[in-house]
């Protein structure tokens, strides 16, 4: 869990369907920074078959080592992650009921500076890999923010449709002294 000097991680999460991926590269183009793009969409897309725990579990191992990567290469000051292990924690719980003790380990040993998440205020748009639409995405939500605040890092719910969600999200990292 290696940190570069004066490296700032930023991860942009939240339930399906909330702009996570439009709003982080978005964020990471305007703010210079590098950007480590969700892995487990593309990962269930091209897999030709139904997920198993252990997909998640690879997928949860390729996020670390991209991080690792990030955080030993980047000659940038800031890097923001498209989604994170809590996604990828909770995934494990609702899906199979239980998650790796090595995930939640190496949560709470992680350093994140802040947790932007995504409110499911957006309009849910299906596709063949999103499973958890209607209330579930509240549901999801909520669980996400719980697992954050359990695990001791800050975070802010970020709002709004469109341009006013990137503004938003500008606002919440400034009132951080990130942006």
């Amino acid at each position: 869990m290696g940190r570069s000097i004066g490296l700032r991680k930023i991860v942009i999460t939240g339930p399906e369907s909330t702009g996570k991926t439009t709003l982080s590269e978005s964020l990471a183009l305007k703010l210079d920074a590098d950007w480590i793009p969700e892995y487990a969409r593309n990962y269930v897309e091209n897999i030709g078959r139904s997920y198993t725990h252990e997909d998640i579990e690879k997928i949860a191992q390729y996020q670390i080592q991209a991080e690792t990567k990030m955080s030993e290469t980047t000659n940038k000051r800031l890097v923001i992650m498209d989604t994170w292990l809590i996604i990828t924690k909770v995934w494990f719980e609702v899906v199979y009921g239980r998650s790796p003790k090595w995930l939640d380990e190496y949560i709470f040993a992680s350093h994140v500076d802040l947790f932007l998440v995504c409110a499911p205020d957006l309009p849910w748009i299906a596709d063949p890999v999103r499973e958890n639409g209607g209330e579930m995405r509240n549901i999801l939500f909520e669980r996400y923010c719980e697992e954050i605040k359990a695990h001791g890092f800050q975070y802010e719910v970020v709002k709004g449709v469109g341009d006013q969600r990137m503004h938003n999200a500008l606002d919440c990292l400034k009132a951080h002294h990130i942006a």
